[in-house]
């Protein structure tokens, strides 16, 4: 079975994007300042996740990347409390009018912010069941055929 294992994104200021991602629920478990490329890097996990983000610096590399080139996604139990703990960090979410959309059930419960560098981030209210079924159905996917 092949596993996915991570995603590396390059950043332009460290400290401020592992800072960053440890508000959003990310655990710093290692860092280098010196890879075999000459990078720095750092590595961040969520409990329970197998995939991990890899930061990667170097003060030689230029960050740009077209905008909506790519996103990452986190699932969190309850998208109303997470997204006010977000907001009391001072990370800004949108779309704007998230927090009245989602009570009135008028939007899905999705949405997202941007780390330093404007990659974004989406953030899906998942619970455990959601997950079991979407598990359960790729299970009976994979067996046909």
């Amino acid at each position: 079975m092949i596993h996915f294992l991570h995603t590396r994104i390059r950043v332009s200021d460290l400290d401020k994007t592992i800072q960053f991602y440890e508000n959003l629920g990310f655990k710093l478990t290692r860092r280098t300042d010196k890879s075999p490329a000459g990078n720095q890097l750092a590595f961040l996990e969520l409990d329970g996740s197998d995939h991990f983000l890899e930061l990667c610096y170097s003060p030689d590399f230029d960050v740009k990347f077209p905008e909506d080139l790519m996103h990452t996604a986190v699932g969190v139990p309850d998208i109303m409390a997470y997204c006010d703990r977000l907001e009391s960090a001072g990370i800004v979410i949108w779309p704007e009018d998230w927090r009245t959309a989602f009570a009135s059930g008028e939007k899905s419960k999705m949405a997202f912010v941007t780390d330093p560098d404007g990659y974004e981030v989406e953030i899906l209210e998942r619970s455990a069941e959601s997950k079991k079924k979407s598990e359960d159905s790729s299970l009976g996917e994979s067996s046909v055929g």
